[in-house]
C-alpha cells in the first residue's frame, strides 16, 4: 500500500469527532424527516428561487476539518444523475415531477432473513441524523454536504448476512418513463453499484434520506441514496430499489461502460491522475480557487486500513 503522509492524517480530536453525527437540531429534524420523506420542491429548483431551500437548516455551519458547507441551493441545481440528463444544471427540472412514493427496498441475496422495506418503514425504524460529508466528482469538483442518513450497516444487520457474503450490490430504480435519460444507450441500465462488505459496514457509510434538515429532492437520490465519503461521487448511487450482498464482485455501470476510466474501488486518490485530467485539486462549488484533494478525501484516518497492502494505483 503507498505511504499516507502525516499531512493527509485527520488529527485524533477530529477523527474522534467525525465518528459521531452532528446532532444539532437533531431532535425537530428526527421527528419531522419521516412526514417529509417523499415532498417534492414545489417550484423549479434554480439558484436563487425559493423552494426545497426555503427555511432549510442545518446543525453546523462547516465540516469537521473547518470547510463551509455548500450552500443548499447549489447542491440541489449542480446535479450527476445521468437517468435524466447528462447536463448538471437541467436535472432539477427534469427530475422534478419525479414520484418518490409509494417506495420500497429489498434486501436479499446471501442472507438469512431477505426482506423488503418500505421507505416509511427504515424512517421509522432507523433514526435520520445529520452528518456533514464531503462529496469529490471525478470530474474534479466538490461539495460539503450535510447529510440526513442512518448507518448502512444498520440495515445490512436486520438481514443477517451470510458467510459466503463479501460485497454488496446496489441497484437503481429503472424507470425509463420517469427518467429520460434511461432512454438512451449512455449506460447499461439500470445502474448498478457495489462495496466490499467491510466497507458497506464502515461507519461513514450511509444510506442517506435528506440534507439540510429535509428529505432529499428528487434531483439528488430521493428518496434514499448511498454516502460512501471516502470514495468518487459515482459510487454514491442514488434513488435506491434493491440491495444484494453476493460473492463475487459486482460490475458496476461505470466499471462496464469505461473500465480503463472506472474501476470498482473509486478511492479519492489524488495520486492516481484520471486518464484525462489530474485528481490532485478540485474546484469547491461556490468558491474561485482550486483547492488540494486529500487523500481518501481527507478520511484517511478512518479508511486507510481497509486497503492495507493494497496498490491503490492498481485498484482504483
Amino acid at each position: 500500500m503507498e505511504k499516507i503522509q502525516s499531512s493527509e492524517i485527520t488529527p485524533e480530536h477530529l477523527y474522534v469527532s467525525r465518528r459521531k453525527f452532528l446532532i444539532g437540531a437533531g431532535a425537530l429534524i428526527a421527528s419531522t424527516i419521516a412526514s417529509q420523506a417523499c415532498r417534492r420542491p414545489e417550484t423549479l429548483l434554480k439558484p436563487g428561487e425559493t423552494g426545497f431551500c426555503e427555511n432549510a437548516k442545518a446543525g453546523a455551519s462547516a465540516d469537521e476539518l473547518g470547510a463551509k458547507l455548500t450552500a443548499c441551493n447549489d447542491i440541489i441545481s449542480y446535479n450527476n444523475y445521468y437517468e435524466f440528463s447528462f447536463d448538471k444544471e437541467d436535472v432539477g427540472i427534469l427530475a422534478k415531477d419525479f414520484k418518490t412514493s409509494p417506495w420500497t427496498v429489498t434486501v436479499g441475496g446471501l442472507v438469512n432473513k431477505p426482506r423488503t422495506f418500505d421507505i416509511n418503514e427504515l424512517l421509522r425504524k432507523f433514526p435520520q441524523e445529520e452528518r456533514i460529508y464531503r462529496l469529490r466528482c471525478v470530474e474534479a469538483w466538490s461539495m460539503v454536504i450535510p447529510w440526513l442518513g442512518f448507518p448502512l450497516a444498520k440495515l445490512l444487520k436486520e438481514v443477517e448476512p451470510t458467510a459466503k457474503a463479501k460485497y454488496v450490490r446496489f441497484e437503481t430504480l429503472y424507470d425509463p418513463q420517469q427518467m429520460p435519460g434511461q432512454r438512451t444507450g449512455i449506460l447499461d441500465w439500470p445502474y448498478i453499484e457495489g462495496l466490499r462488505l467491510d466497507e458497506a459496514l464502515h461507519d461513514l457509510t450511509i444510506l442517506a434520506t435528506g440534507l439540510y434538515g429535509k428529505a432529499l429532492p428528487p434531483q439528488d437520490g430521493a428518496p434514499i441514496r448511498l454516502v460512501v465519503p471516502w470514495k468518487y461521487g459515482f459510487k454514491n448511487i442514488k434513488s435506491i430499489v434493491k440491495i444484494d450482498l453476493v460473492e463475487e464482485m459486482p460490475i458496476s455501470a461505470w466499471m462496464r461502460a469505461a473500465p480503463d476510466e472506472y474501476g470498482f474501488y473509486a478511492n479519492v486518490n489524488p495520486n492516481v491522475p484520471h486518464p484525462r485530467w489530474s485528481q490532485a485539486s478540485e474546484r469547491r462549488i461556490g468558491q474561485l480557487e482550486r483547492l488540494k484533494t486529500l487523500l481518501f478525501n481527507g478520511y484517511a484516518e478512518e479508511v486507510a486500513h481497509l486497503y492495507a497492502g493494497m496498490d491503490l494505483k492498481t485498484y482504483y
